[in-house]
């Protein structure tokens, strides 16, 4: 089993509490990527960004400075995003650390795919940009991230958002089992036009169900924790996950659509 998350886009570096375990796997890659966008302009990089000049204009100072193999932060420890917060990876107990690394993968716009303790550096790339001279990230990475996960399990958990997920989910075989956990709210007296969009959300699921992405980020990452904590080794065991309120909701789920729920005041603003 084999647990897929997203990065963050804010992310340190610290060289100083753990040392990195190895390089990331398609470090070659990423080095063409940072060859491509060092051969832009910054207005060219700002497009591809989507970003306030201020942060281009930093994010474009850093591509000359920027090298792959020096100054490293295990991939865990530099993303700083409401998932990786919630996870507190910087508390991890015996034994949590080596979960992690043999079950957890980051997909990442600018590294393809990482473990927990792969060195990294800062960077700015998010998959849905349209960056490298494939036109997108997608064509860039194309089948190779979900090749790599199917060399090393037959059953994939997803806990990543759906800008991150479709880099695995367009090129599923039958067989691979693929679940995908959902972290919402029933909406009882919400709009129908709210219920659209959470069946959206929902990923599949027909249930009147509506996720939040700051509490669905939040859930993503105590369910990492959860899992390490126990040591859970097939998705089943996750049905167990009770924190942030959340609980599973068999009448909303699916044989490979797990749904948890949160119980919310009806008063609520």
């Amino acid at each position: 089993m084999r647990f897929i998350i997203s990065p963050a886009k804010k992310m340190k570096t610290d060289t100083d509490t753990l040392a990195p375990a190895g390089l990331p796997a398609c470090l070659d890659r990423a080095q063409e990527l940072l060859d491509w966008m060092r051969k832009k302009s910054l207005p060219e990089m700002k497009a591809v960004w989507k970003c306030s000049d201020k942060i281009a204009q930093e994010a474009y100072e850093r591509l000359e400075k920027t090298e792959l193999k020096r100054n490293l932060t295990p991939a865990l420890v530099s993303y700083e995003g409401i998932q990786y917060q919630y996870m507190a990876p910087a508390v991890f107990e015996d034994g949590q650390w080596d979960y992690v690394q043999e079950h957890v993968r980051i997909l990442s716009g600018f590294y393809g795919i990482l473990r927990p303790l792969d060195g990294v550096v800062p960077y700015r790339l998010e998959m849905q940009a349209k960056a490298s001279d494939a036109g997108s990230l997608y064509a860039f990475w194309g089948r190779s991230l979900y090749e790599r996960l199917a060399a090393e399990t037959d059953c994939i958990v997803n806990l990543a958002s759906r800008e991150y997920a479709l880099c695995v989910e367009k090129y599923l075989e039958k067989e691979m089992r693929y679940v995908t956990c959902v972290f919402g709210e029933e909406q009882g007296k919400t709009d129908a036009g709210h219920q659209a969009c959470a069946l959206d959300e929902a990923q599949r699921t027909s249930s009147p169900v509506i996720q939040k992405g700051t509490h669905a980020k939040m859930a993503r990452g105590e369910m990492v924790r959860f899992a390490a904590e126990h040591r859970i080794s097939a998705p089943e065991g996750l049905k167990d996950f009770n924190r942030l309120g959340y609980e599973y909701r068999e009448e909303y789920s699916e044989r490979d659509l797990y749904v948890f729920c949160r119980s919310v005041p009806s008063d609520r603003d």
